[in-house]
């Protein structure tokens, strides 16, 4: 089932289909100059977490802690530097930075520590823990009734976790429809195919069992990814579950819904050869609000 949301302007949606080709291009970058971390998921996100950061979240680069702020959860933290690449091009930090990824003294190491970098909400890593800490920030909201929202993304693999489903029936029982769980649901994980690993459908059907609504989506379509977040904004009485249908790998042609990029990093050659497809898929100008760039 999917959900629409208001009519995103057109110049809008070509805005964001760019935030999300920067951010892949600087995935790429930053994981062939460490010569180490995770493309495959993190190319796959880029659409979901282009739209979270760039239009969806009540979010202040200025002012990092603000309390009323949406949160961000990456549940899969392997998949950091999708979420890297999307605070240094917010203005969390300096791009330039991007390039430190999992040296020592960096403040991007290879899982994201919450008191390194200003913009991270949750250290997180090892699944399933990730999705449990942003059921207890929504928690706090209710309690407090404080107004911000607390966005998720986890790893269809990571639905093997046990903790994920005892999180999830916690999330259903305390009503927080402030609360939006989004599955990259690009069925790869390090092992092979997720529903080979590990059969986890229907997906959809296991949610609604555990009292969560719950919307399928083409993850890589910009305006039913922002139109869906914005309907589960609007929820009510329950949380909402997102199933996000992506590619691994998505945006670089030789990546794409191929296991053994799920944390290889390209060699040289490779990495021109990505430098180029990413180039040519761009349009030769982008509408924006100011003019064309």
């Amino acid at each position: 089932m999917t959900e629409a949301g208001r009519l995103v302007p057109e110049t809008r949606i070509r805005q964001l289909e760019q935030h999300a080709r920067d951010i892949r291009r600087e995935i790429v970058t930053m994981v062939h100059t460490a010569q180490s971390g995770h493309c495959g998921g993190s190319l796959s996100a880029s659409d979901i977490v282009a739209a979270l950061y760039f239009d969806v979240m009540k979010i202040d680069p200025a002012r990092p802690r603000m309390p009323d702020r949406d949160r961000f959860v990456l549940s899969k933290g392997h998949a950091c530097p999708v979420l890297y690449a999307a605070l240094a091009l917010r203005g969390y930090f300096p791009v330039q930075e991007l390039s430190t990824l999992r040296k020592n003294a960096s403040r991007l190491q290879g899982h994201p520590v919450s008191t390194y970098l200003p913009g991270l909400d949750a250290t997180s890593g090892s699944l399933g823990m990730g999705f449990a800490q942003a059921i207890g920030m929504a928690l706090e909201a209710k309690m407090t009734g404080a107004q911000y929202r607390v966005y998720s993304l986890l790893g269809d693999g990571e639905l093997n976790e046990g903790l994920v489903w005892e999180a999830a029936s916690s999330a259903a029982k305390f009503g927080l429809d402030n609360l939006v769980a989004i599955i990259d649901r690009n069925n790869l994980q390090n092992d092979g195919k997720a529903d080979d690993i590990m059969p986890m459908e229907p997906i959809d059907r296991k949610f609604e069992a555990f009292n969560w609504r719950v919307l399928t989506i083409d993850g890589h379509d910009m305006a039913a990814v922002v139109q869906t977040l914005e309907s589960a904004a609007k929820a009510s009485g329950k949380p909402t579950c997102i199933i996000a249908r992506t590619i691994k790998g998505k945006g670089v042609s030789f990546m794409e819904d191929q296991r053994e990029w799920h944390g290889k990093p390209p060699s040289d050659i490779e990495f021109t050869r990505a430098c180029k497809e990413m180039d040519d898929a761009e349009p030769d100008c982008t509408e924006t609000e100011g003019g064309r760039r």
